[in-house]
C-alpha cells in the first residue's frame, strides 16, 4: 500500500451550517485520504466576495422560491487556497510529500459533455471547493483534493502573498482573453479591485493602444496607474462616457471590462463601447441588471461575452507572477488566522480601504 504520510483526525476550521450559522470549529472532523486523493496543509486562503456573499445568505448559493440551494452544508468555505502535501493516496503518481500545489477552484466530474470536450470549467454538476460538503474548502488547517482535481505546483520561493494571487489572478486573465485584445483597441476596465487589479497588470501584457481603469476609490485607481493603466477616472467625479467618446473621436471603446457587480457599470459601458465592440462581463451581481438590448442588437451589434472561473490559466499565473510580468505588491493588505475570521470577513468587505484579506495557518 502506497499511502504516505499522515493527517491528524481533528482539525481547526471555519463550518457553514446554514446561512445564518457560520462557526469557527476546534476539533472539527480532518479530511480522510481515499485510495485516489491528496491531503494539503493549508498555507493560506483568500477571502472572495463570494465567500462573503455566501455568508450573508445571497439566493445564488443558499437558494429562494426561484432557484433551489447550490450549497450543500455543512460545509467549510474558501476556494483560493494553496498548501503542502501532507498525505498521498496508494494510487496518486507524480507528487511527493512536501510539495506545495494548488488547484483550480472547480472540481470537474470528468464524465458530462463540457469535461469530456475540454471545456472543464462549466462541468454540468458545478462542484466548487468551499461549497459543497463534499469538496470542503480552504478554511480549514487540512483540504483533500480528489482525483479531479485540476492541480498546478506553486514555487518554494513565491511569498504567501503572491500565491494568494494565483486564483483571482486566474480569473482575471481569462476574462481578458475573452476580450481578445490586440495592440490597437482602447480598453475600459471597470472595477480595479484584486480582480480588477489583475486585469490591468495582465492587459498590459497584451500593449492596448490605451488601458483605462474606472473606480469609484481613488485609491484603487492610484494602484491601477501602478500597474500599468494609461488613464485612470472615477465616475463619481468625471462624465466617463463623454471622456471616452473625446478620447476615440465619437466611436467609443473597443473593448468593455466590467468587473464591479454593479448594474450602473453595466449601463455605463453599453454607452461609451463603439459599434461591434466586444463587452465582457465577469461580475456576480447582488440584483437583476436591466438594459435596453436594442442598443446590444439593432444599434450596436454588440459580442456580449461571458467569463467564469480560470481555466487553463493557472501555470501562466505562476510563471508570470515569479517573473514579475505581472503587478502583485500591495495586492495582499492584511492576514488573520483563523480564529480570527469574523474580523477578516468584515476587512473583506473593503470598508477599510483593503484589497486582498486572507487567512493564514
Amino acid at each position: 500500500m502506497r499511502n504516505k504520510g499522515e493527517t491528524p483526525k481533528t482539525m481547526k476550521a471555519l463550518v457553514a451550517y446554514d446561512k445564518d450559522r457560520y462557526v469557527f470549529e476546534h476539533e472539527y472532523p480532518a479530511p480522510e485520504c481515499g485510495s485516489d486523493d491528496i491531503i494539503i496543509k493549508t498555507e493560506a486562503c483568500g477571502i472572495c466576495a463570494g465567500d462573503l456573499k455566501c455568508n450573508h445568505g445571497a439566493a445564488m448559493f443558499w437558494g429562494d422560491e426561484v432557484q433551489p440551494s447550490w450549497v450543500k452544508p455543512p460545509f467549510i468555505p474558501g476556494h483560493e487556497f494553496f498548501g503542502h502535501i501532507v498525505e498521498i493516496g496508494e494510487n496518486v503518481e507524480g507528487y511527493e510529500l512536501g510539495d506545495r500545489i494548488i488547484a483550480d477552484q472547480i472540481v470537474p466530474c470528468g464524465k458530462c459533455r463540457f469535461c469530456k470536450d475540454g471545456h472543464y470549467w462549466m462541468c454540468q454538476p458545478h462542484n466548487i471547493f468551499g461549497f459543497q460538503k463534499e469538496n470542503n474548502g480552504g478554511m480549514a488547517e487540512y483540504v483533500r483534493y480528489p482525483q479531479t482535481a485540476v492541480i498546478s505546483r506553486v514555487p518554494d520561493t513565491m511569498s504567501i502573498e503572491d500565491a494568494l494571487l494565483i486564483e483571482p489572478y486566474g480569473c482575471s486573465k481569462h476574462a481578458v482573453d475573452r476580450g481578445n485584445i490586440t495592440n490597437e483597441d482602447v480598453v475600459v476596465i471597470s472595477g480595479a479591485g484584486t480582480l480588477g487589479l489583475g486585469m490591468v497588470t495582465y492587459s498590459r501584457m497584451k500593449n492596448p493602444k490605451k488601458l483605462i481603469v474606472l473606480d469609484m476609490v481613488d485609491e484603487r485607481l492610484e494602484k491601477a496607474k501602478e500597474f500599468g493603466a494609461d488613464i485612470v477616472w472615477n465616475p463619481g467625479k468625471v462624465n466617463v462616457v463623454k471622456e471616452i467618446e473625446t478620447l476615440t473621436e465619437g466611436y467609443g471603446c473597443d473593448v468593455y471590462i466590467e468587473a464591479t457587480g454593479h448594474p450602473s457599470s453595466v449601463i455605463q459601458g453599453l454607452s461609451m463601447i463603439r459599434k461591434l465592440g466586444r463587452f465582457v462581463e465577469f461580475s456576480v451581481f447582488g440584483a437583476p441588471t436591466t438594459v435596453d438590448w436594442s442598443i446590444i442588437g439593432d444599434r450596436k451589434e454588440l459580442d456580449i461575452l461571458g467569463s467564469h472561473l480560470s481555466p487553463y490559466a493557472f501555470p501562466f499565473i505562476i510563471e508570470n507572477i515569479e517573473n514579475k510580468k505581472l503587478g502583485t505588491k500591495g495586492v495582499v493588505s492584511r492576514k488573520f488566522k483563523i480564529e480570527e475570521w469574523e474580523k477578516a470577513f468584515e476587512y473583506a468587505t473593503g470598508k477599510h480601504g483593503d484589497f486582498k484579506v486572507a487567512l493564514v495557518f
